[in-house]
């Protein structure tokens, strides 16, 4: 397959670049899949969710949290400005950053943040202008990152942000992410609790959104990409949520692609979610068989992105674009702090 197969046209003001005030006004365009392989569509708004979610039915959120994970201080050596993007930590200290400049950032180098309230020394120097820092403080790690760090907003995103808790989700608990598991961002904990009532399961799991998010394809072919690899873990609880949901014929309902990478890295060949922590490179594209996800709820994504591929296996290619060119007549609001997609 062609990467330039899944691109599209988008007016860049249909680009959100704020939260609404209420997050669960946003839009749903609902697309339903049928045997004859025609889209349907309709226009909801997404407090109607539990109307679409039935009793029986298993919803799988991803309770990751995003660190204030951008710090902006200076190269000690010569007083340059040097950026880090925390990534992935690897234990006492030491974290895996993306670093701007990264030809000037090199091993032996230290950063310092906040006028030396945090500096970090470079260990090792990979590849994409990833570094391997260990941090020097004092006190307690996250306490100094949230004083000093900034939330890593997407690159498309140019106004500032008020609230910092707008790009987190309301149930977020486990820190570790560098993006938001955006289609989350529309739940309020009154939604949930309506869902629950209707009969419907919600459940938990953890996938930190790492590097990828950042990073578009930028391959001719899609089979040449290199995924990205990020940590999950599934609780007992959820899994075991997962299992009696499918015997009993409910559906899973994945909340974004990020809990749904997480299910089909965990399932066996018979759909069985048998490893429940790991790291997953698992690349989803037209023609992979899903083994645990029976709908997903998602935002609209970037033309060429790995998250447009799997939604288009799931869907089908030419029905996601249709339902991309329906939100874009529509005027639906597009990405992170945009509107949202439930398939069906």
């Amino acid at each position: 397959m062609k990467t330039e197969e899944f691109s599209y046209n988008l007016p860049k003001e249909l680009i959100a670049q704020t939260p609404l005030e209420k997050r669960d006004d946003s839009r749903l365009l609902v697309l339903s899949r049928d045997s004859s392989g025609s889209p349907a569509f309709a226009h909801r708004r997404f407090h109607e969710l539990p109307e679409m979610i039935r009793p029986g039915d298993c919803l799988v959120l991803n309770n990751s949290r995003v660190l204030p994970a951008r710090l902006i201080g200076t190269r000690e050596k010569s007083g340059g400005t040097a950026e880090l993007l925390l990534l992935r930590e690897h234990g006492n200290d030491c974290w895996q950053a993306l670093a701007k400049p990264g030809k000037r950032i090199g091993r032996g180098d230290t950063l310092s943040f906040g006028d030396g309230a945090l500096r970090a020394e470079v260990l090792e120097v990979r590849g994409g202008g990833i570094r391997l820092v260990r941090f020097l403080y004092d006190g307690v790690f996250l306490q100094c990152l949230s004083r000093l760090g900034q939330m890593p907003l997407p690159p498309y995103i140019t106004k500032r942000l008020d609230d910092p808790e707008r790009y987190q989700t309301v149930y977020s608990s486990q820190n570790g992410s560098a993006a938001a598991p955006t289609a989350g961002l529309h739940f309020t904990p009154q939604l949930l609790d309506t869902i629950r009532s209707g009969g419907a399961r919600v459940c938990e799991l953890t996938l930190h959104v790492g590097l990828g998010t950042f990073r578009p394809v930028q391959t001719e072919n899609v089979e040449d990409h290199v995924m990205h690899d990020e940590v999950y873990v599934i609780p007992e609880e959820t899994a075991r949520a997962v299992r009696e949901t499918k015997s009993a014929g409910g559906r899973v309902v994945a909340v974004g692609t990020t809990a749904c990478r997480a299910l089909e890295s965990a399932a066996d060949e018979t759909g069985t979610l048998s490893r429940l922590a790991g790291s997953t490179k698992l690349f989803i594209t037209p023609g992979y068989r899903f083994r645990v996800t029976d709908a997903l709820i998602t935002n609209f994504h970037l033309p060429e992105s790995t998250l447009l591929m799997l939604v288009s296996a799931l869907a089908g290619r030419d029905a996601i674009l249709a339902a991309y060119a329906e939100a874009v007549r529509e005027r639906y609001r597009f990405f992170s702090f945009g509107d949202a997609m439930l398939i069906v």
